[in-house]
């Protein structure tokens, strides 16, 4: 395991000391977790990024008949 030093404001600082109290754990363990939780949320994001755009690369697009439904799922119709 390889150790990093990360500069954080006093108010993170002591939320994250409070959280580590509150669970009965190390706070690097507290930290750790939470760097890998980041980076695994930003690796999948970029990922479907990618996707997206190798799908429009491919000319893959919703028809019209996509886009509407799903806008119907979400917009009231007028009254």
């Amino acid at each position: 395991m390889n150790a990093i030093t990360i500069r954080l404001d006093a108010d993170l600082t002591e939320r994250l000391d409070r959280l580590a109290e509150m669970l009965d754990r190390p706070l690097a363990d507290i930290a750790a977790d939470a760097v890998a939780e980041y980076v695994a949320a930003e690796e999948a994001e970029i990922a479907k990024i990618k996707e997206g755009l190798e799908q429009a690369r491919r000319g893959e697009f919703a028809t019209d008949e996509e886009v509407a439904a799903v806008v119907a799922k979400y917009v009231k119709p007028a009254t």
